[in-house]
């Protein structure tokens, strides 16, 4: 489907059907930026329309006298709108027309400027309805399909078409990075194994990123043993896939020795059965979205190169499963780290961490400013913030708010919790130099981070990202599917590394 932007009224006038926002008014019925002032006699006219307060998230239709179907989605009280309000307005306005059999469609940008910047409500919408459009139908014998071929976003204003193409290059490589990761998080795990997802990365670098300055080395089983990745191959031991790590980096086309160096780490397991720590059944299915950490760093990464980061990135992804057979680590196992550091296994269903402590390690070695790994880490971090937030935890507050600053600009739910001494006591083993779990049920997100943050070294300043309760399943966000991989934090990770 072609999504475009179109400052003649052609498509205005022939459409089938159009697609206009409006507000609520507190004192009663709505307030409205129509371009075709006519329209709003015509809605009058309707006698329902005086039920209409345009409510958010609400829709009303009527036919206009040129017979065209005209759908208004209401977006609430105009001053509280925001960026947010017009990314599930957009989202609305998409899904009011699919699944309808319309010829064409379009959508009248002007009606929902809520922030009274064009430029930016383009982008908006643009991306909303990108987003929104992602179905993973790869597997159906029946593929998602609509009656339009392309929606048209009409702006009035000729005065921001010259950046029209740079606002819809933008908005395209973020929705198209969220919707990458979002096919990364949905493919079946026996697909999806370790092997294949570091193809699937390597292919998508050769193609999509070519030209780019991004570089790409995958490291297997005989070079994580020689880099004494032994935290990483315990989880990799009862699998029959070799593990991946994938080393990428992003060179801009300008650099300094003052050009920042962020790097991005994140958990890829494919699929976690919790080793001989096994899950329940119930509680295994949905795990091949145990690798949601490395699809949304590798998402915010492909975004930022896409749009030309000034930045240099680094970008590290860990990849196995974490299965069972005679060779798959034990309970009370002891393992010692790339970094020298011994780790008593008390339970294998941790097994993220010991992943990222090994990749957090290498990472250290690139010699960035910046670590910020994401994983899907703990279920503590649902009973804590529920399934709408994102837990930040990190050594350097400075950093940690700068993180937070770009999760607010993006709109997406980030929260920072504690790390204290005394979960970093708690972490530490008597029979080795840590263990792999806390002592009690409690605070296991923060503990899981006193736990990681031992591999961060060279004073490097680092973010955790704990993404288990928003990697899936968003269903209160028009723009993400109300199951399967959200793609959320891709946008707040892309801000900040290109602001």
């Amino acid at each position: 489907m072609k999504l475009h932007f179109d400052f003649e009224t052609k498509h205005l006038d022939n459409a089938e059907v159009k697609v206009l926002a409006a507000y609520s008014k507190k004192d009663g019925g709505i307030s409205q930026s129509w371009t075709q002032k006519e329209l709003l006699k015509q809605f009058a006219m309707v006698k329902s329309s005086k039920n209409f307060t345009a409510a958010a998230g609400t829709t009303f239709s009527f036919t206009s006298s040129t017979l065209q179907t005209v759908i208004v989605v209401g977006m609430g009280e105009k001053s509280k709108a925001k960026a947010e309000g017009i990314r599930k307005a957009a989202a609305n306005a998409f899904k009011a027309v699919a699944g309808k059999k319309f010829d064409s469609v379009v959508i009248d940008v002007a009606s929902f400027n809520a922030i009274n910047k064009l430029p930016d409500t383009m982008g908006l919408m643009y991306e909303a309805i990108a987003m929104t459009t992602y179905a993973f139908d790869k597997h159906l014998s029946k593929k998602t399909e609509h009656s339009f071929k392309d929606i048209c976003l009409y702006v009035a204003d000729k005065k921001v078409k010259r950046n029209a193409d740079k606002v819809q290059e933008k908005a395209a490589n973020i929705a198209s990075s969220v919707n990458y990761a979002r096919d990364l998080v949905n493919e079946a795990p026996n697909i999806l194994h370790s092997e294949e997802y570091s193809d699937r990365i390597d292919k998508d670098v050769k193609t999509t990123l070519k030209g780019k300055g991004v570089t790409f080395k995958a490291l297997g089983m005989k070079e994580l043993k020689k880099e004494n990745m032994n935290l990483f191959l315990s989880v990799n031991a009862g699998s029959a896939y070799d593990p991946r790590l994938v080393h990428l980096t992003y060179t801009p086309k300008k650099v300094t020795k003052n050009t920042k160096h962020y790097c991005l780490v994140g958990k890829g397991l494919t699929f976690d059965t919790g080793g001989y720590s096994l899950k329940p059944g119930a509680s295994m299915m949905g795990m091949k979205f145990d690798m949601g950490g490395s699809s949304t760093v590798y998402g915010a990464f492909r975004a930022a190169v896409l749009n030309g980061s000034p930045y240099k990135i680094t970008c590290i992804l860990g990849m196995t499963d974490n299965a069972v057979n005679e060779s798959a680590t034990v309970p009370d196992s002891i393992i010692k780290g790339r970094n020298g550091t011994t780790v008593e296994i008390l339970n294998t269903d941790a097994e993220g961490r010991l992943v990222l402590a090994d990749c957090l390690d290498y990472a250290c070695d690139q010699k960035p400013d910046y670590i910020i790994d994401a994983a899907t880490l703990t279920g503590a971090c649902l009973v804590a913030l529920g399934t709408q937030v994102c837990a930040i935890l990190g050594n350097n507050d400075k950093f940690t708010k700068e993180v937070l600053g770009s999760a607010k600009a993006s709109d997406e739910y980030m929260w920072q919790l504690p790390i204290i001494p005394e979960w970093r006591e708690d972490m530490k083993s008597q029979i080795a130099d840590l263990k792999n779990i806390g002592s009690t049920r409690f605070a296991g997100t923060a503990t899981a981070a006193a736990f990681l943050e031992n591999f961060i070294k060279n004073d490097i300043k680092w973010a955790h990202l704990d993404i288990a309760g928003v990697c899936d399943s968003q269903s209160h966000l028009p723009y993400c599917p109300a199951k399967g991989g959200s793609g959320l934090i891709v946008r707040s990770l892309h801000h900040l590394l290109t602001k």
